[in-house]
């Protein structure tokens, strides 16, 4: 199992090569950014593309199954020249840009870069050019500067986390003590982002592929420096993600407050002696991909293939025979109940489903048969079109959503939210361009726009006069009822209960996969349309 690992990294580095500018004579050399330099269809070149140099120094210097690239003196060129471009790109404060020019991001990118870099270095410290070496050191201690100093507007644990592994790297070939001091303070910050039930805040939630992420960046912390209270962290941590690996060999997905389904496994092959469960997931997930049930880096857009290689990567390379018996998943285990009051998630194991249900997200609820394995039921939520053309939905996370959870129902209310639908147009674009090319020069005026925009894309909705309520009964068979009341003078055009969809704005969301071709949900009949309009109140009931 351990060389799935490796199979579907490697299979990938063709792939990022021809992302790279590869000519030693070109303005570009080493960059990974080909809609840039190649395409020259954007203006400027995302930084996050040189996250890819850390894939080519793992294959120069290890000898992975079917490696053609071990010790090969170009791959280990273009590499330097990805390092080289890297120190190039860099802002004036240490910062670089990802999604627009003078975003001066965090976490993303300058985090997730300065630590590829760090661990490249150390992977090709003595074939490492003396002419580079001083320009190299000088931007990393100006990025370790950077992100101990700033943050970003909203809470992403994840980024928090890669932003302590990426200071702590630059810590462990630097050695200087302010950023040992700086890590430090970064680590009890991130402390407060951890609740007791094992997650730490995504936003307004708890996200299950993105907490994978947080323990994979606090294992390569604890490699480096095995402190017991990381150790603690993760272990609570990855018990609280064992509830979301599905009987079908699935993972997370729209039950979390991000949607997204992919899983780190890094961290948990690292944990894995330590903490038995550990070891159990990462093998149900590597059935998972092998299978094609998680998101492979194949599917995964150029911008995150550079993140997920070395993952499996480093995750092969760590990969350790599981020596102590392991205990069940929470799917194989005896029927019975849980529920998260802080995440707001309920868990039925019965005798012949595990059902999982979102409170906190408006309801969602996911059930799978533990005898044949699949995924019986979807249910997103309530998603409707007014006319008007405003989209709602009921799948939003919203802190005075009522929440009741009882031995046999569960009951979850509150108002509609509309769905941010905001689509760029040239006229935007000139104005958006203008403020960053001005505004954006100065940092803090950078870190205030991305906070602007953040909040208009991904965080802000308004709740709509249109009250929904959620029950689901599972006293013998389960069922759902849906109530719907319209508050003011809104009509609905269409109405659609159930299925798989999403409307928060996440970039590494929404992959296909293919448990989604089971299930279905359904669009409410005109008929019963015209009547809610009309007397302003529906009720849907359906048995599962």
């Amino acid at each position: 199992m351990r060389n799935i690992y490796a199979e579907k990294a490697i299979s990938q580095i063709p792939r990022l090569l021809s992302l790279e500018d590869r000519n030693p004579l070109s303005k570009t050399y080493g960059c990974f950014d080909r809609t840039y330099w190649l395409d020259k269809a954007i203006d400027f070149p995302s930084a996050i593309y040189q996250f890819a140099v850390h894939s080519l120094a793992l294959v120069y210097t290890h000898k992975f199954p079917k490696n053609i690239y071990f010790k090969n003196e170009k791959i280990k060129n273009w590499c330097l020249a990805g390092i080289d471009f890297w120190t190039k790109i860099q802002k004036n404060d240490g910062s670089y840009d990802e999604f627009y020019p003078n975003e001066r991001g965090w976490a993303g990118p300058t985090g997730f870069l300065l630590y590829a870099m760090m661990e490249s270095y150390k992977l090709l410290k003595s074939e490492f050019p003396k002419d580079l070496r001083e320009k190299f050191f000088r931007a990393a201690k100006k990025s370790a500067k950077y992100l101990i100093k700033y943050d970003e507007h909203g809470i992403l644990a994840n980024h928090h986390a890669v932003a302590m592994l990426a200071v702590y790297s630059a810590y462990d070939i630097l050695k200087e003590d302010w950023i040992l001091e700086g890590y430090t303070k970064k680590f009890e910050f991130f402390k407060k982002l951890n609740y007791p039930e094992g997650w730490s805040l995504e936003y307004d939630g708890v996200d299950m592929g993105y907490l994978s992420a947080t323990v994979s960046f606090l294992g390569k912390i604890y490699k480096m420096n095995p402190d017991p209270a990381i150790l603690n962290l993760a272990k609570k941590s990855i018990d609280f993600t064992s509830y979301f690996v599905y009987p079908n060999k699935f993972y997370a997905g729209t039950i979390g407050s991000r949607q997204t389904s992919h899983f780190y496994p890094h961290g948990y092959e690292i944990f894995s002696r330590q903490i038995p469960l550990a070891g159990k997931i990462a093998d149900k997930m590597l059935e998972g991909l092998e299978e094609g049930r998680l998101v492979p880096p194949e599917i995964m857009p150029d911008r995150y293939l550079a993140y997920r290689v070395p993952e499996f990567l480093l995750a092969y390379l760590d990969y350790k025979p599981r020596k102590s018996k392991i205990t069940d998943l929470p799917h194989e285990r005896k029927p019975f109940q849980k529920y998260f009051t802080q995440a707001g998630i309920f868990i039925k194991r019965d005798k012949d489903y595990y059902m999982i249900v979102n409170l906190n997200k408006g309801g969602i609820i996911k059930v799978f048969d533990v005898r044949s394995k699949k995924l019986v039921h979807n249910d997103c939520g309530i998603l409707g079109r007014l006319k008007g053309r405003k989209l709602v939905t009921s799948q939003w996370v919203d802190k005075d959503y009522k929440k009741e959870v009882k031995e046999d129902k569960v009951i979850i209310s509150g108002h509609l939210h509309q769905v941010p639908e905001k689509m760029p147009t040239p006229f935007k674009m000139i104005l958006f361009r203008t403020a960053l090319l001005s505004l954006g020069r100065n940092t803090r005026m950078a870190y205030k726009l991305k906070g602007i925009i953040r909040k208009m894309m991904i965080t802000k909705s308004k709740r709509v006069p249109i009250k929904f309520e959620r029950k689901i009964s599972f006293k013998d068979k389960i069922s759902v009822e849906d109530k719907i009341i319209i508050l003011k003078n809104d009509k609905f055009e269409s109405l659609m209960i159930g299925d798989e969809f999403s409307v928060r704005y996440v970039p590494q969301s929404l992959y296909f996969q293919n448990q989604e071709l089971d299930v279905k949900g359904f669009n409410v009949h005109n008929d019963y349309l015209n009547n809610l309009n009309k007397k302003r109140e529906i009720i849907l009931n359906r048995k599962i």
